[in-house]
């Protein structure tokens, strides 16, 4: 008989301060269904600044009307940028 997997969901918490992490991942791990608790640190240059969100919203909203330039390799994008 073939046995299906579920797909695994994830909760990711952000901490203002570490001082608890530890306790936290304790009591995760106390319930049921949680399969693993680890712990990520990410730094300053991996976050979305409020600036970068407002251009990448911009950028979102020149591609939906068509203003924007789709180069198909790397080669073709050289090509654009030595035209230019």
């Amino acid at each position: 008989m073939a046995t299906t997997t579920l797909p695994k969901s994830q909760i990711i918490v952000t901490l203002e301060s570490g001082a608890m992490i530890e306790e936290i991942k304790k009591a995760l791990k106390m319930i049921r269904g949680i399969a693993s608790v680890r712990t990520v640190r990410t730094s300053e240059k991996n976050q979305i600044t409020p600036a970068l969100r407002k251009q990448i919203l911009k950028a979102e909203e020149e591609h939906e009307k068509g203003e924007t330039i789709a180069c198909e390799s790397p080669e073709e994008m050289i090509r654009y940028f030595d035209s230019l």
